[in-house]
């Protein structure tokens, strides 16, 4: 037993002084002047994908590089090894201030697209804030202004499209969020906000995959806006909802939501009946309630009048 653990204590010892002894080649390396060997070593660390350590040469010789003509492979080895380290952040400002500073190298168009790629790999989910979406479209959009004929422009179209999905999605899941919010604090106006919200979202996106459930959505808002609104203005605007009902019918008028989007419309219209009928009854109560004060003043004055004088 004693035997067997001592055997493996100097294994682990042998191993050790193995690691240590890489440890201080790569550290001799690195302290060294001679800029030719430091970066072969970057460029064989970099193929062995080691790229922690790639990058601590490669920024060590940078500033030994700058004017020099080895300096633009260098460049394009630093970002690229930024991007196998996923900072996608310094990587695409290094992908593009490469491209600018060597418009004419042969990694110029890969660089470019890279850094647009980088954007891309940053854009968040849907639900967060979209702001590296958009700059990703238009960096992808402006690469393929400089490179129309590049094989990477086809992709770079296919990327636009998946982040304009998202564009869709966040901005129907904002207008869903109004409706279904809907009078919490006695705040009906969320439902108005919702067709709002709805319609800019389809007038930003004409080909928006959610069509159908955005315009049934407008309905549903607007008659929940209705019903929520003094009797004075519901008339008016449940005809709305029906405008919208009618609208709907005649875009889509395969769609699976065309029975729902009838009902609303008849609820809408039965709504309206019973606004008009309760108004009339306040109308006539009104009216009632003039006639009685009328009466009563009347009959005050006449009593007044024939108090005797003293």
């Amino acid at each position: 037993m004693f035997k067997i653990k001592h055997a493996l204590l100097i294994s682990f010892a042998v191993i050790a002084l193995a690691v240590a002894g890489c440890k201080s080649q790569f550290e001799k390396i690195r302290a060294s002047n001679d800029v030719a060997k430091k970066y072969q070593e970057a460029l064989r660390l970099y193929n062995k994908k080691n790229y922690s350590k790639a990058l601590i040469l490669l920024e060590d010789l940078s500033q030994k590089y700058r004017g020099r003509t080895e300096a633009e492979e260098l460049n394009y080895y630093y970002a690229l090894t930024l991007y196998k380290l996923r900072d996608y952040t310094t990587a695409r400002y290094q992908f593009k201030n490469f491209a600018d500073t060597y418009p004419t190298s042969k990694y110029a168009e890969e660089c470019r697209y890279m850094s647009a790629y980088c954007y891309y790999l940053e854009s968040p989910r849907y639900s967060l804030d979209q702001e590296n979406t958009y700059k990703a479209i238009d960096a992808l959009q402006l690469f393929i202004n400089f490179y129309p004929q590049s094989e990477r422009a086809a992709e770079a179209t296919k990327y636009i499209g998946i982040l304009r999905t998202k564009l869709e999605d966040k901005a129907y899941a904002n207008a869903k969020m109004y409706y279904e919010l809907g009078g919490v604090g006695a705040n009906a106006t969320n439902y108005r906000a919702a067709v709002i919200a709805l319609k800019n979202a389809q007038v930003d996106f004409p080909d928006i995959k959610y069509a159908e459930e955005m315009d049934l959505l407008i309905i549903k808002s607007q008659k929940a806006y209705a019903e929520n609104s003094i009797e004075e203005r519901q008339e008016d605007r449940f005809n709305e909802a029906i405008s919208y009902a009618d609208e709907f019918a005649e875009a889509h008028p395969q769609s699976k939501f065309t029975e729902e989007a009838k009902q609303l419309k008849q609820e809408s219209e039965e709504a309206i009946a019973r606004a008009k009928k309760s108004l009339a009854l306040k109308m006539a109560d009104y009216e009632k309630y003039k006639a009685q004060m009328a009466k009563e003043a009347k009959r005050d004055s006449i009593t007044t009048n024939k108090i005797p004088l003293k």
